[in-house]
């Protein structure tokens, strides 16, 4: 039975879309492989790693009637990706094997049934769906991702947490040392307060796959599960549990130093510095006094890296230290011309914003160096 015949790309474009999550080495041999289920012209693609799973569909041709297997869902991207993107491929099956085709190569891949595949059994009290623009999401969360934990014993940190409220969409992430929160205005009001912790992995999936286009992600949220609808594809997720932080305590409030300065210029001089840290203690030293910004670093050889910057600042003298890749992360993050940076003393925990926008906090703790 053909199962499909389609350009290279079309095949290659649907398989992607949901292999991001697909481990190479799995305690289940079957996770590594795609469920394809074949509906007359319509095939859908289905991966899962137990805690998320991705699905979509796609018109490739192919014989009429129903067919449903799993293949390595890796090896048969490697395999399409080594053919010409304009070349058409067809899939074949016969006696537990998929044949691949494409002009004069071929080749031969094992399968697993279809019913062994275990799919996530998906929650039945989902809350009321609410939807963003795929461009909106997707800035909210490169402007947070950075600040998740990673494997840390606090498992409610290597995440994101999402709040929907009212018309207001907040995503924070913190991994102790630092915080960042972007919130957006939903054009349609949530009916009741909804709050989850996405998996670290999640995050990145969907920062793989959210185009930078206007058409709308729809979301909806149950007490142990996420489900999302985009671009054709449906994305459901298991929740981190636990309780997150308050974040509202930890962004400073009423700093009385402020100064405001060219973004880029900022972090090239960072980058800079960065080089003459040592590997375990990324610390840089700012001295901010009016009309300038010192910032210095060294390393245990005793090479020093100087860099100064001329601002408009007409507070008080402060010193402080940093570690350089906090401050790089947001810098490099943001697309602003402009960061505000707002401080109390050497020991209170500094406070990045961007003028004439309050969606977007960014806290790092100091370090002492």
């Amino acid at each position: 039975m053909i199962v499909l015949k389609a350009p290279q790309a079309q095949l290659l474009e649907a398989l992607q879309s949901v292999a991001g999550i697909v481990e190479r080495r799995h305690t289940l041999p079957i996770l590594a492989n795609v469920l394809l289920r074949k509906n007359g012209p319509s095939v859908e693609f289905t991966t899962s790693d137990l805690e998320i799973q991705v699905r979509t569909q796609a018109e490739l041709g192919g014989d009429a009637g129903s067919f449903a297997t799993t293949v390595g869902a890796r090896k048969l991207i490697d395999i399409l990706r080594a053919l010409p993107s304009d070349q058409v491929v067809s899939l074949s099956a016969a006696q537990n094997k998929l044949t691949l085709q494409g002009g004069k190569s071929r080749f031969t891949l094992q399968t697993l049934p279809a019913d062994d595949f275990p799919l996530v059994n998906e929650a039945v009290d989902f809350g009321p769906a609410f939807g963003v623009p795929q461009k909106t999401l997707r800035h909210l969360i490169n402007q947070v991702h950075f600040a998740m934990a990673v494997h840390d014993i606090r498992y409610y940190l290597n995440g994101i947490l999402f709040i929907a409220e009212g018309k207001t969409l907040t995503l924070v992430a913190t991994d102790g040392h630092r915080l960042a929160m972007a919130q957006s205005t939903l054009e349609a009001e949530v009916p009741n307060k909804q709050e989850v912790i996405l998996p670290r992995k999640t995050v990145l999936e969907l920062q793989r796959l959210l185009k930078d286009e206007d058409t709308a992600i729809e979301m909806r949220f149950a007490g142990n599960q996420a489900k999302f609808a985009f671009s054709g594809m449906e994305f459901v997720t298991k929740l981190v549990e636990g309780k997150f932080p308050d974040y509202n305590r930890v962004i400073p409030k009423n700093h009385k130093n402020a100064l405001v300065l060219g973004r880029a210029a900022l972090l090239a001089c960072l980058q800079r510095a960065a080089i003459l840290t040592s590997e375990k203690f990324k610390g840089v030293r700012m001295n901010i006094e009016p009309g300038v910004l010192r910032i210095a670093s060294s390393n245990a050889e005793q090479e020093e890296a100087k860099e100064e910057l001329e601002v408009d600042y007409n507070g008080d003298s402060i010193e402080i230290g940093f570690n350089v890749t906090y401050l790089i992360d947001v810098l490099a993050n943001m697309g602003q011309e402009m960061v505000k940076l707002e401080l109390q003393d050497t020991a209170a925990s500094a406070l990045f914003t961007v003028p004439d926008q309050a969606g977007f906090k960014y806290v790092v703790m100091p370090m002492r160096i």
